[in-house]
């Protein structure tokens, strides 16, 4: 019984084996391994074509289980008739089921669970060769699962969801970016996510703020007006602010300047100006940051689906919706939130909500407006007065200054910690 015995063991040490290969090839990383694998390590490698035919894998690991168990039962059930009679397999099935329990399936997964990027690597070759052991079995069997799931209206070979990728991508990043290390690059990475998501419409510089030049004023007039300016790039409009004719950028000005000798009068603005470029309010971020890049221009001018100019957007927006605000010495700094003593916001009503819930982990929806204002009307469905108060999506809203039928100014009142967590 002795050599019995010992077959038991080496039995149970390939339970153990299979249990942690199971684990840790499940859950190892595929980022890292992918990265290891670039930087020259054969194992990662090994570990990511396994990934690749990962039915195969699975396949492998619980084929050898399954042998490996009932083998090694059928001997200790034999030990046990020969140790106590018919008595000794009623003992050997409960030490049986206690030792398999334990030290072949809670343990080996437990460990492989919290050091799966460091033993996949070197259980990596053992499954390459168990799979192409196993492998022709394997396919056979899966063959036949894969024709049971189609009776049952499942299909194995779809194509995964790109939505729940992102979604997984968004998920890890949240849980891997702690706010107290690393909050800005997190904002960052969701920012990049987000570009295919977000329309030029809701981060463009609305035509109310824009600076443009009449080209029907005196030369002079228009050159006093560009070197005033606190842009580079400036629209040319002729007859009425719709009919942009032209993009004049300064260094066109001063080039015109030096080349007539300072003489004004044989400078013609509209000549030195670039073909305006118009592009729909529905471009998603990331196809114009494409445009961008393959037509090598920074500013494009948005119109409506009527062809209505409503705004202009540059590289250097696109740019601050990934890395935030980006400001230089010529850029009028103007504060659109300013925190209370009270938890409270004194927030400018054209603040975008992308900003606001960026900067504050706030969660505003932005499907129906753009900015702070647009979704006091939205949810309100009338132009507040001054001191009116609305409380929308556990956030209180108070109207502090109104221009005319714009709302300029709002006190938000974010809910507090444990109002948050009763909500959810």
């Amino acid at each position: 019984m002795i050599g019995e015995i010992a077959l038991i063991a080496v039995l149970l040490l390939l339970l153990y084996f299979f249990s942690t290969a199971e684990t840790a090839l499940t859950v190892v990383s595929k980022p890292l391994m992918h990265q290891l694998e670039l930087e020259g390590d054969d194992r990662a490698g090994l570990v990511n074509r396994l990934h690749q035919r990962k039915e195969r894998m699975i396949g492998a690991i619980l084929l050898g289980n399954t042998l490996v168990q009932i083998l090694a039962s059928a001997i200790a059930t034999t030990v046990a008739l020969k140790v106590a009679g018919d008595v000794g397999v009623a003992y050997e099935t409960a030490i049986m089921t206690v030792i398999i329990l334990v030290f072949c399936e809670i343990l080996p997964k437990t460990v492989a669970l919290h050091h799966a990027n460091r033993l996949a690597p070197v259980i990596a070759p053992v499954m390459r060769a168990m799979v192409l052991l196993f492998g022709p079995f394997v396919q056979g069997v899966q063959m036949l699962v894969n024709g049971l799931l189609r009776l049952l209206g499942l299909h194995p070979s779809a194509n995964p969801d790109p939505d729940a990728a992102l979604a997984e991508l968004r998920g890890a990043i949240d849980i891997h970016a702690a706010e107290d290390e690393t909050g800005h690059e997190r904002k960052m990475l969701r920012s990049i996510l987000d570009l295919a998501e977000v329309e030029v419409g809701e981060i463009m510089i609305h035509r109310k703020n824009m600076v443009m030049l009449n080209a029907d004023l005196p030369v002079e007039a228009v050159i006093e007006q560009a070197t005033s300016a606190a842009y580079t790039r400036l629209p040319l409009w002729r007859g009425q602010p719709d009919n942009i004719v032209g993009v004049l950028h300064s260094k066109e000005l001063l080039r015109a300047l030096r080349s007539h000798g300072g003489d004004l009068e044989a400078i013609d603005p509209s000549a030195l100006a670039s073909p305006p470029w118009f592009i729909p309010e529905s471009t998603s971020l990331l196809e114009q940051l494409q445009a961008f890049r393959k037509r090598r221009e920074h500013f494009a001018l948005v119109v409506d689906e009527y062809g209505s100019l409503l705004g202009v957007v540059t590289l250097e927006d696109i740019i601050e919706e990934i890395v935030g605000d980006i400001s230089d010495e010529h850029d009028v700094l103007a504060a659109a939130v300013r925190p209370q003593g009270d938890g409270s916001y004194i927030v400018a009503g054209e603040a975008t909500l992308r900003d606001l819930n960026r900067e504050f982990d706030w969660r505003l929806p932005d499907e129906d407006a753009a900015t702070l204002a647009g979704l006091l009307l939205h949810e309100s469905r009338i132009i507040p007065d001054v001191g009116q108060v609305f409380l929308f999506h556990g956030f209180r809203f108070e109207v502090l200054r109104r221009q005319r039928n714009q709302i300029a100014s709002v006190r938000v009142t974010p809910p507090q910690p444990d109002q948050a967590e009763d909500g959810a």
